[in-house]
């Protein structure tokens, strides 16, 4: 009786995990390579979700799309975009099959975590001004004080008029930072006598802006006048309309290659964008158009998707009845809830990579890593499942054969988020889901998630761009 070959029967039966880099060919290696120089040029410019969709609908119409609100009707093959308060956008290419038939959807969120201005933000203290800020999304305060940030918007005048701002990009400008305390006078004693560092605070989080006053003794605050007669020079703008103004501080820090091999990606807003870019261009060069697809990109997920932007807002709904219309047929929401149900979608968003330094915090049979390809999460939520959105195993099965058929998709299978009563997160998936479609998260795994320069592999995004342009051609 011949001897079993159990290294055969552990190939076939086991999880082989792969990283890309050691099964892929050179040339492989070079297109992905060179996909990251593009993305890396979209995230320097995309540093806000306002950016996010003016740099998308560029691309888009470039590419033949219209806006819906410029069409009177759509056929097999019609290319149209909506642009929701310039912060969300859809991008459909309608099928031959009817709508009714369902939709494939690729959706990111466009948000990432920055400092916003309060609505009275501007200050004068001890010889410098200042503005308040309220942190926007999950962050971890001390990242954010002594680096270089820069300040993104739009300001919305009293005399009507809007100014957009973008100052501390480029070398020849200023930046802007919040300030740390230093170590020397960071030793208060605790009970014990042992010492205890100062906790940085939300409100410590404040922006240096100037510290030159105006020269007259008779006014109170002369360095806050100072900006104000500045920003009114620069911008028309007067005191108030910081309440009508929507400012973000962003690092200024440009996106650039990390380590000795430039297989990594250092920079700020990976999470989400290395998931949107990569959906923008898979959805552009998929090249099968039974089913109508979908690439939505979405606002204010970082705070829970709530807001006319958000992954909650029924902005999707009425897009799904407008095409609906316009490709007459009839707009009734039970034919927008039909379409949901037979439909198939990503959440491309990202997860967390095992970083070796902090590996107690995750499962490692369950946990994902860098340069192992895209990953797919079954599940998210916290502790026992809440706030939980779950594939269901037939759709990871259906997933799992469509992207087996491009041998260069390197993917990764895990959920959770870290150890069951350690982690945890949430993403757009449970909204999608909530639609009554299938629905399953995939996206890149990263290092410093939620930090102002995050790590990504460029393996990991190339592969997420062949995984999703697969789907919409399956």
């Amino acid at each position: 009786m011949a001897k079993k070959d159990y290294k055969k029967l552990e190939k076939e039966l086991t999880i082989q995990k792969k990283n890309c880099w050691d099964v892929w060919s050179e040339s492989i290696k070079k297109k992905s390579f060179q996909f990251a120089e593009d993305y890396k040029k979209f995230l320097n410019v995309c540093k806000t979700e306002r950016e996010t969709v003016k740099e998308a609908i560029k691309i888009a119409r470039k590419n033949g799309f219209k806006d819906i609100s410029e069409v009177k009707g759509l056929k097999p093959g019609s290319k149209v975009y909506f642009n929701q308060q310039n912060k969300s956008l859809i991008l459909a290419r309608i099928g031959k099959k009817s709508l009714l038939e369902g939709l494939r959807i690729v959706m990111s969120h466009i948000d990432s975590n920055h400092l916003d201005l309060k609505v009275n933000p501007l200050y004068e203290d001890e010889g410098m001004a200042f503005f308040k800020t309220h942190y926007y999304g999950g962050i971890k305060k001390y990242q954010w004080p002594t680096i270089a940030l820069a300040l993104h918007g739009i300001v919305y005048l009293e005399n009507g008029k809007e100014v957009e701002i973008e100052i501390g990009e480029k070398e020849n400008e200023p930046i802007f930072m919040v300030t740390d305390l230093l170590p020397h006078l960071d030793r208060s004693g605790g009970p014990g006598g042992e010492i205890k560092k100062r906790e940085v605070q939300g409100e410590d989080l404040n922006l240096v802006v100037g510290s030159i006053p105006v020269k007259d003794e008779k006014v109170k605050e002369k360095i806050k006048l100072a900006i104000l007669e500045y920003l009114n020079k620069e911008y028309g703008m007067k005191e108030e309309d910081f309440s009508s103004a929507e400012l973000q501080a962003v690092p200024s820090e440009k996106a650039r290659d990390l380590g000795f091999d430039r297989s990594l990606i250092s920079a700020y807003g990976h999470d989400d964008r290395i998931c949107a870019y990569s959906s923008i261009q898979s959805f552009l060069d998929a090249k099968n158009i039974d089913q109508t697809q979908l690439c939505i990109m979405v606002d204010r997920e970082e705070i829970g998707s709530e807001g006319a932007t958000g992954a909650q807002s029924i902005f999707i709904e009425s897009f799904v009845a407008h095409i609906l219309e316009l490709s007459e047929q009839e707009e009734k929401i039970s034919n927008v809830y039909k379409i949901f149900s037979k439909s198939k979608a990503i959440s491309s968003d990202v997860t967390a990579a095992i970083d070796p330094d902090y590996k107690d915090v995750h499962d490692p049979r369950n946990a994902h890593r860098i340069g192992y390809g895209v990953a797919m999460e079954k599940y998210t939520g916290a502790g026992g499942k809440y706030s939980t959105s779950e594939a269901s195993g037939r759709f990871v099965q259906e997933l799992r054969i469509v992207l087996k058929k491009n041998k260069n998709i390197i993917y990764q299978l895990g959920g959770g988020l870290g150890k069951v009563d350690m982690g945890g997160g949430g993403t757009i998936a449970k909204y999608l889901a909530n639609r009554n479609m299938d629905v399953v998260d995939m996206g890149v795994a990263m290092l410093n998630m939620h930090a102002p320069l995050e790590i990504a592999s460029k393996a990991d995004l190339y592969c997420a761009y062949l995984a999703y342009k697969e789907f919409y051609n399956n």
